[in-house]
């Protein structure tokens, strides 16, 4: 009996903890990394139509840093497929910086 009543308690506390993500995929970094991705893609192609972040490669990693004296407050890392007139190639790497306010400091991509 008591076997019982310690793995119900063991399985109740499985269901109730577990990681607590800092931000969802749709969270507003990631959606400001794409959007401000998107248009610096533009600028320099404007064959570029989209830009799909791979929801399963990211990696949001909130930060506490600076460079040189700028504060660095999210990381995200992923897979990005960067669509041309509406079709998409291969997945891309991306490095997106967020600071203060929510504010894109750096979208970087390549090639694999």
């Amino acid at each position: 009996m008591a076997f019982k009543r310690y793995l119900g308690a063991a399985m109740s506390s499985l269901l109730l903890t577990g990681p607590a993500p800092a931000q969802t995929v749709e969270g507003p970094a990631v959606t400001a990394c794409r959007s401000t991705g998107l248009v610096a893609l533009q600028a320099q192609s404007s064959e570029i139509t989209g830009l799909v972040f791979d929801a399963e490669s990211l990696a949001i990693s909130a930060a506490d840093t600076k460079v040189e004296d700028v504060a660095v407050k999210t990381v995200i890392l992923g897979e990005a497929y960067i669509e041309r007139k509406g079709a998409a190639g291969k997945a891309d790497r991306f490095v997106c910086l967020v600071g203060e306010k929510g504010k894109v400091l750096l979208t970087f991509f390549t090639a694999k």
